[in-house]
């Protein structure tokens, strides 16, 4: 028990190091310490070290069965891990013994997000705000599942909800430059990306967001050093690889864009309009017939973006 404590306040001081010792003594004390191998495993998932983590999670259940803590942390790691059937599989496990657990709810909503089934998202995110109707995080993340819906009107009016609720809440103004973006509302979006960076100075996800405005406006100076800090700062942001690659397409850099642009489909086979970038890319690298397969993936997506010429081209094939 004494070594639990010690551990505990190393992992609440962020001494990862000392942390893991002292859960480690406590497991040689007692092998199926679930709550040891438990916050072991939130001293690997604090260090990103997720596999290990889900080790460590799996072995306090194993040893506790039902334990709920070591169920949702396990989830939320297998979430990390992208593997989200895996996730849902063990949120089912907790509703089933705690169906008013509010977090599990709305890891579900970011589970199916992720998996693009967006209608479930939404009632998960329902569910979660039925229990918790002032949680941000829960307004927030149903309010982008609408911006991805491309339902922008809903999206804007549950946002500006959630900014009543708590006004200094940055992805707020993050989502809400999106919907700007995607309208093409550059000088607004640009506004509200800056709120967002002021409120939360290099957050990776917004300093992206704002790379892309300035591609947008064609100062690509400034997207080129937002969009790389970007990627220093989160070197898995699927979507900084893409902004960079439309970089790379509009200075004429096909070979790096392609790359670049293949990188991030392979990070996130869902990042927006990811094929047409690289259909782009293909064609100006002469390789037409990926090209077509590209621009029709993008077309059957509703991308909207492959003009009637290159259609033309491609049913010539």
């Amino acid at each position: 028990q004494q070594f639990l404590l010690k551990g505990n306040l190393a992992l609440k001081e962020g001494n990862y190091d000392k942390a893991s010792y002292y859960f480690g003594e406590a497991i040689k004390v007692d092998g199926c310490y679930a709550d040891a191998w438990n916050n072991l495993g939130t001293v690997q998932f604090k260090q990103k070290q997720y596999a290990q983590a889900q080790e460590h999670y799996q072995k306090a259940m194993e040893c506790r069965p039902g334990f709920i803590n070591a169920l949702m942390n396990h989830a939320n790691t297998s979430y990390e891990l992208k593997e989200y059937y895996k996730t849902l599989d063990d949120l089912d496990k907790v509703l089933a013994v705690k169906p008013d657990t509010a977090l599990a709810h709305f890891t579900q909503g970011l589970t199916y997000t992720k998996l693009r089934e967006f209608n479930k998202a939404l009632l998960a995110f329902d569910r979660a705000r039925n229990i918790e109707p002032n949680n941000v995080d829960i307004l927030v993340n149903h309010a982008t599942v609408q911006f991805y819906l491309k339902k922008f009107d809903s999206a804007r009016i549950e946002l500006k909800q959630a900014a009543l609720v708590k006004p200094d809440e940055p992805n707020i103004y993050n989502t809400l430059a999106l919907i700007e973006i995607e309208q093409a509302n550059y000088t607004e979006a640009m506004r509200l990306v800056e709120e967002a960076l002021r409120l939360s100075p290099r957050q990776p996800y917004y300093l992206n967001n704002r790379g892309f405005i300035y591609l947008s406006q064609n100062q690509l100076d400034k997207a080129e050093a937002d969009i790389n800090e970007s990627i220093s700062l989160d070197p898995y942001n699927a979507w900084a690889y893409r902004n960079k690659g439309i970089l790379s397409l509009i200075k004429k850099d096909y070979t790096y864009a392609e790359r670049l642009l293949k990188q991030a489909l392979d990070t996130d086979p869902f990042v927006d309009k990811i094929y047409f970038y690289l259909g782009m890319a293909y064609l100006n690298n002469g390789n037409s017939g990926l090209a077509c397969v590209s621009f029709k993936k993008s077309e059957d997506l509703g991308d909207r973006m492959v003009t009637d010429e290159q259609i033309r081209q491609c049913n010539k094939k």
